[in-house]
């Protein structure tokens, strides 16, 4: 399978090239950004070559397949040239800048039959099949998700993602997004409804939030999700905790390694598990290029991500920064 990466400056870049490179029937053909200069760098790993311009990179190398990363602002145009070339692909969350954009997408990308992943990549966790095994049904879901300060973005040189004009939002869209997301795996066909939202830039001072909790209901059961960009450590290194009650369950995360599962006769057990996005990102790479090949749909598509999308836009709406 001939693959292109497009948007390479990206910070999850490796996410998806690393292990393209460890399949043995998948060739990275090319790589694009931008800035060439830091499409150059990832092309010499990949041994293919760097273009300024996805869309000239893929006029010429007519990929089977696309991993793509953008700047939000810039997402959705790409995704229709995608679904318009009729190129199958997985696109980095959010896909766009607003709900309205990720809502058309969804509806091209159905329109014209074609595969669009998403990496909605916690959906991979052994903590979904884990809860989902009890069969019983989640009565509260509460996620805290709190990853590192601002200036690891300057660091990475991808500023545009703390710029309300070019990211759309802050860690509520660009981080709790895949908790939105989590509480509809949980809650499947339920119509959850945004009923609090608080938004705080007191930590940044920048046009979008550091901090941001979110209330929801439905499905018979209250979600909370609580984001931000505020503890001093490492990417992809988080202030986690995660707390799930089902009708004779309650579930709690307190790392990145370990699920605790209390009865209701008070019996405590744990189970190691990884509980990050960052973990199952190769998983989702091979899984995902698995299921284009076997004619399955995606783990999550760009219908999923319209309906998180939207969930963080009515949080925003119901508590704007001032």
């Amino acid at each position: 399978m001939r693959v292109v990466l497009i948007g390479v400056s990206h910070w999850h870049t490796p996410f998806f090239l690393d292990p393209c490179l460890d399949m043995p029937d998948v060739t990275i053909a090319g790589v694009s950004d931008p800035d060439l200069t830091r499409a150059e760098p990832t092309a010499a790993k990949a041994g293919c070559k760097a273009f300024a311009d996805y869309r000239e990179m893929c006029a010429a190398l007519k990929p089977d397949f696309a991993f793509a990363l953008a700047r939000h602002c810039d997402m959705a145009e790409l995704a229709r040239f995608l679904i318009d070339q009729r190129i199958p692909f997985a696109m980095e969350k959010p896909c766009a800048i607003n709900a309205a954009e990720a809502a058309d997408i969804a509806a091209r990308a159905t329109a014209a039959n074609l595969f669009a992943a998403v990496p909605y990549v916690i959906r991979y966790s052994p903590l979904i099949e884990t809860i989902q095994s009890m069969n019983e049904p989640v009565q509260y879901a509460m996620f805290k998700f709190i990853g590192g300060m601002v200036d690891r973005y300057h660091q990475q040189r991808v500023e545009w993602v703390i710029d309300r004009k070019t990211s759309g939002g802050g860690p509520l869209l660009n981080l709790g997004v895949h908790f939105m997301d989590l509480c509809r795996v949980l809650l499947p066909g339920a119509d959850l409804t945004v009923t609090g939202a608080m938004m705080s830039n007191r930590n940044a001072h920048l046009n979008i939030e550091d901090h941001a909790v979110v209330l929801m209901q439905g499905g018979g059961a209250s979600c909370m999700v609580e984001t931000g960009y505020l503890y001093p450590a490492p990417n992809s290194v988080f202030d986690l905790h995660y707390s799930i009650r089902t009708e004779r369950h309650y579930f709690t995360a307190r790392d990145d390694s370990t699920l605790e599962i209390v009865t209701n006769d008070r019996q405590r057990s744990t189970r190691a598990m990884k509980l990050t996005n960052v973990h199952f990102y190769p998983t989702f790479v091979r899984d995902t290029l698995r299921r284009l090949r076997d004619g399955r749909k995606p783990i999550a598509d760009l219908a999923d991500n319209a309906a998180a999308v939207a969930l963080v836009e009515a949080a925003y709406a119901m508590s704007p920064l001032v």
